[in-house]
């Protein structure tokens, strides 16, 4: 039995250590400060934004980012049923309900056709539609290229929910540079870690303004504690601002090692019979957050699941691709308009341990162990 070997652990080292000792010794272990300023200067300007507003969460900041574009009760907010449930219940804080659309089976992402079919529905019934809200998905950045014009020519704000992302690119364009704003997550198991944390990115100055001030429990200017609004206490702290930027000037290498471990899993499957990578078409522009396969049981004699609990049994974990937001008790209610796409990529795919920081002998481990399994099935 190995040590656990997991999914996308913490990639953390000196460098890392190094930061939060010199936030430490700084004086400002409060939260803000100059760490802060800094990082939310760097990561706008690493993903071609003007503007950075750091939050406790990546949840925090797409709430920020929905009531920033106006998102109040009693509207409804279209979203990619495939995804973690944060960005569904970011839309539930702001009053609104979620209106689930299902996804293009190559990607995981956004279906654009769905979209506008939900816009001209959302018209047709008077219903209004505070903000589109694409995920990319396992960090591949949506097909913007389609999206933004379709929410354009609605007037619908766009937020992208980059919390996957960072790092990827759609043609060019860095994730996070697309929509009125978009949010990134900075949480333990992502690409790069503050310990828990995110960021709201956008070319607004009103909207970063005015989501810095709510984050800050929408603190007046005054020497009393004055307020004139609700506000949220979703400032990250200085502390871990520091270790963001750390893991920020290490986050190429980060990148290239997922890149090389997908190629790895790549090699591992590709003669095995009904069994794909996934999301493999223009992987050059995806950041490789994780790399999940697709099983099709009918053909290759085993389940995605099967895999998982022999792999399981060798302390190495995976998981099932995201459960669908249509799909959970919580929002069985809500208006969805879906194609059976998630639901068969939720049904076939398995993501594997895909983080920078395992080591060569883990990879070797997992690869030994999958291949040993597969010629059990020969």
């Amino acid at each position: 039995m190995t040590d656990r070997i997991y999914l996308s652990a913490p990639d953390v080292g000196v460098r890392e250590e190094q930061a939060v000792v010199r936030a430490i010794r700084s004086g400002w272990a409060a939260p803000l400060g100059p760490e802060v300023d800094a990082f939310e200067s760097e990561i706008a300007a690493r993903v071609g934004r003007q503007y950075g507003v750091a939050t406790n969460s990546g949840t925090a900041a797409l709430h920020l980012a929905l009531l920033g574009v106006g998102v109040r009760p009693g509207d409804i907010v279209i979203t990619s049923t495939l995804t973690f449930v944060a960005t569904a219940n970011a839309i539930i804080y702001c009053g609104a309900e979620p209106y689930f659309i299902d996804v293009d089976p190559q990607t995981g992402n956004m279906d654009a056709d769905l979209l506008e079919k939900a816009l001209v529905s959302a018209a047709q019934k008077s219903q209004r539609v505070g903000a589109v809200v694409p995920v990319d998905l396992l960090g591949k950045a949506a097909d913007y290229t389609k999206l933004v014009p379709i929410a354009e020519r609605f007037g619908v704000p766009l937020v992208s929910d980059a919390a996957e992302s960072l790092g990827a690119d759609h043609r060019g364009r860095p994730a996070g540079s697309f929509g009125q704003a978009a949010v990134l997550s900075f949480n333990g198991n992502k690409i790069m870690t503050t310990s828990g944390g995110g960021m709201l990115v956008t070319d607004d100055k009103e909207l970063a303004d005015r989501s810095r001030y709510l984050a800050t429990q929408a603190r007046q200017p005054a020497v009393h504690y004055e307020h004139s609004d609700i506000g949220y206490n979703y400032r990250l702290s200085n502390v871990l601002a520091a270790l963001g930027r750390a893991q920020l000037s290490r986050l190429d290498e980060m990148i290239l090692r997922r890149r090389r471990i997908r190629a790895l899993y790549s090699e591992v499957f590709a003669d095995v019979v009904g069994v794909e990578l996934f999301q493999t078409s223009g992987d050059e522009h995806d950041n490789c957050w994780l790399t999940a396969i697709l099983v099709n049981t009918s053909v290759a004699g085993w389940s995605s699941s099967d895999l998982s609990q022999a792999l399981a049994e060798q302390n190495i974990e995976t998981r099932p691709l995201w459960k669908p937001m249509h799909l959970q008790p919580v929002f069985a209610e809500s208006q969805s308009l879906l194609t059976g796409s998630s639901e068969d990529l939720f049904a076939s795919g398995l993501t594997l341990p895909s983080g920078s920081s395992l080591s060569d002998r883990n990879l070797e481990v997992i690869e030994t162990e999958i291949r040993r399994w597969l010629a059990e099935r020969l």
